[in-house]
C-alpha cells in the first residue's frame, strides 16, 4: 500500500466529490450495452455525447450541455456508422467538431450545428478510410490543430491531417507499426511530441510519433496494463491494470526508466477497468473504477512518496462509462475543480460530479486556478509534421478574462536614459555608490508602476470589489449578502496592500536617511 502520511500541508485535502441533483441529470439516455472498455462519453463547455443503443449500425447523441431533465426518446442521433461505435472525441479546438470511431473500421469527422438537432445527422464532414479491422481508439493532439491519431485491431496506429479539403482520406500522413497486439490506450506528453501506449501484449510503450520510433519499452511482468497516462511535464507515467493475482493495480514510472515502476500499489479485487485522469494545473489523479461507484483520488509530488491518497468518492451505482469537462468549462465561483459525467445504464441516466474544494470565500479563488489549457491550437497541422514542437496557450478561468500567450509576457523595462543623462551631466564620472542607489530608485519606481498598471487593469474587472463579469447586481438578500462578503474580503485584501506599501516607503526612507548620515560624515 502507498505512505499515507498523518499530516501533509495540502490545499486539496479536503476535496470531496458532490453529485448533481435529479434536475440536473440527464435522464432516460438509451446508453450503449456495448462490452467494449472505453469512456462512451466525450463532454466540452457547449455539448455532451454519449454512445447509444441503436439498431442496425452505430449511433451517438449529442445533447446540449444544459438541456438537463428527461431526454425525448425521438431525439435526433448522430448515425452514419455501420457498426457499432466504439469511441468519441471532441476537437479540444472547435466544440462543434467530434470523431467517432466504429467496428466499420472507419473513422468519421462530424460538423454538429450550433441550434437545436431537429434530425438525424447521417452524412460526416470527413470520413478516414485506412484500417482493416475494427477502429477502437482515437486521441485529438494536445496542440497542432486538425491532427487525429486513430487506432485499430489491425495493430496499427495512424496520423491523420484533416487539413485538406478531401472529405474522403485514404492515406495517413503516417503509420505506426511498433505494436504485435491491440493498442488499449494512447496518451500524450503536454506539447504532443510524445505519445504513450499500452498494448494487449502487457507492454508499455513510449513512442516519437513523427520518427515512429519506440524511444522505451516497458516488459514488467508483475504489471497487466490496461490504461497509461503522460503525468503533465512530471515526466513520469501512470498505468493502471492487475496484478498476477488479478487485483486491481495502479503504477508509477519514470519516463526515462521503464524497466521498474517507481511505485505499485494493489487497490482491490473487483474485475473492472480503472480509468485514470490526470489534472496537470491541480496535480491531482483521479481512477475511476469501471462496474463500481468509486472514484479515488490523489495528489501527485514529484518526491517520494510521489502518489498522496487524499479521498474517495463512493457511490451504491456503478458506472458503465465516465465523460469528463475540460478546465475551461467549469464553475469556477463554486470552488469546482474537476466535474465528470457517469454513465449510469442500469438507469438509463448520466449524472455530472463535481470535485470541490470547500472554501467560505465565493470570489474568484486564484490559487486554485492556474493558468490552464485553451480552446485555441498552438500549431498548425502542418507545423507540428514539420517537427515543431509548442506548449499549448493559456487562458485564465478568471471571469471576463481572454487568452494568453503559453509563456508569460513580462513588462518591458523602460530605457536608462535618466542614469545616463546623469553621468553625461556629471562629465562622466559618477560615484558607484551613487550609481548603485540611483539603479535602486529605479527599481523600486518600476515595481511602483507594474503594481499601478496591475491595480488599474483589476479594477477594469471590479467595481466597488465586486465582479461585474460574474452575476448581475444583487435583486435578492441572500445575493446582497453575497456581495457584502465579497466586498469584505476586497477590503481585507486592499488593507494588506497598504500595509506592504507602508512597508516599502518606511524601506526607502530609512535608505535615504542612511545615505544622508554617509554624506554628512564624509
Amino acid at each position: 500500500m502507498s505512505w499515507h502520511p498523518q499530516y501533509r500541508s495540502s490545499k486539496f485535502r479536503h476535496v470531496y466529490g458532490k453529485a448533481a441533483s435529479k434536475d440536473k441529470c440527464y435522464d432516460c439516455v438509451p446508453i450503449t450495452r456495448n462490452v467494449h472498455d472505453n469512456h462512451f462519453c466525450a463532454v466540452n463547455p457547449h455539448f455532451i455525447a454519449v454512445v447509444t443503443e441503436c439498431a442496425g449500425g452505430g449511433a451517438f447523441l449529442v445533447i446540449p450541455i444544459h438541456q438537463t431533465g428527461k431526454l425525448d426518446p425521438h431525439y435526433p442521433k448522430i448515425c452514419g456508422h455501420k457498426g457499432n461505435v466504439l469511441d468519441i472525441k471532441w476537437n479540444p479546438f472547435n466544440d462543434f467538431v467530434i470523431a467517432s470511431c466504429s467496428e466499420d473500421a472507419t473513422v468519421k469527422i462530424w460538423d454538429i450545428p450550433k441550434h437545436l438537432l431537429t434530425r438525424n445527422i447521417t452524412s460526416p464532414k470527413k470520413e478516414l478510410l485506412g484500417h482493416v479491422r475494427r477502429v477502437g481508439l482515437i486521441e485529438w493532439h494536445p496542440t497542432a490543430n486538425n491532427i487525429l491519431f486513430s487506432s485499430g485491431y489491425d495493430y496499427k496506429i495512424m496520423i491523420w491531417n484533416l487539413d485538406t479539403k478531401e472529405t474522403v482520406i485514404s492515406n495517413p500522413v503516417k503509420i505506426l507499426d511498433a505494436h504485435k497486439d491491440v493498442v488499449l490506450s494512447m496518451s500524450f506528453n503536454t506539447d504532443g511530441s510524445l505519445l504513450a501506449t499500452a498494448c494487449r501484449d502487457r507492454k508499455i510503450r513510449l513512442i516519437d510519433p513523427r520518427a515512429g520510433t519506440v524511444l522505451q519499452e516497458a516488459s514488467y511482468k508483475s504489471h497487466r496494463v490496461n490504461k497509461v497516462l503522460f503525468l503533465g511535464n512530471m515526466n513520469k507515467l501512470f498505468s493502471t491494470g492487475t496484478s498476477r493475482w488479478n487485483n486491481r493495480q495502479i503504477a508509477l514510472w519514470d519516463q526515462n526508466d521503464l524497466s521498474v515502476p517507481l511505485l505499485e500499489e494493489d487497490l482491490d479485487g473487483s474485475s473492472g477497468l480503472l480509468f485514470p485522469f490526470y489534472d496537470s494545473d491541480t496535480h491531482m489523479l483521479y481512477v475511476v473504477g469501471k462496474g463500481d461507484g468509486n472514484i479515488r483520488y490523489y495528489e501527485i509530488t514529484p518526491e517520494k512518496p510521489y502518489l498522496n491518497y487524499l479521498m474517495e468518492y463512493r457511490s451504491h451505482l456503478p458506472q458503465k462509462g465516465i465523460g469528463m469537462m475540460p478546465k475551461r468549462g467549469l464553475e469556477v465561483s463554486a470552488c469546482e475543480i474537476f466535474r465528470f459525467y457517469k454513465l449510469i445504464p442500469t438507469k438509463s441516466l448520466i449524472e455530472p460530479i463535481s470535485m470541490i474544494v470547500p472554501r467560505r470565500s465565493e470570489s474568484y479563488q486564484e490559487d486554485i486556478y492556474p493558468l490552464t489549457t485553451g480552446a485555441q491550437p498552438a500549431l498548425t497541422a502542418q507545423e507540428w509534421l514539420n517537427g515543431v514542437n509548442k506548449g499549448p496557450l493559456l487562458v485564465s478561468l478568471r471571469p471576463g478574462s481572454g487568452a494568453v500567450n503559453s509563456l508569460p509576457q513580462f513588462l518591458e523595462p523602460e530605457p536608462l536614459m535618466k542614469t545616463t543623462d546623469l553621468s553625461q551631466h556629471q562629465g562622466g564620472k559618477m560615484p558607484l555608490e551613487d550609481m548603485q542607489k540611483s539603479s535602486e530608485i529605479e527599481d523600486s519606481r518600476k515595481q511602483l508602476k507594474v503594481e499601478e498598471k496591475l491595480l488599474k487593469n483589476e479594477q477594469i474587472c471590479l467595481s466597488n470589489g465586486f465582479d461585474i463579469f460574474e452575476s448581475p447586481p444583487p435583486k435578492t438578500e441572500n445575493e446582497l449578502l453575497q456581495m457584502f462578503y465579497r466586498q469584505q474580503e476586497e477590503i481585507r485584501r486592499l488593507r494588506e496592500l497598504v500595509n506592504q506599501r507602508d512597508v516599502q516607503i518606511k524601506q526607502l526612507e530609512l535608505e535615504l536617511r542612511n545615505l544622508c548620515m554617509d554624506t554628512g560624515s564624509y
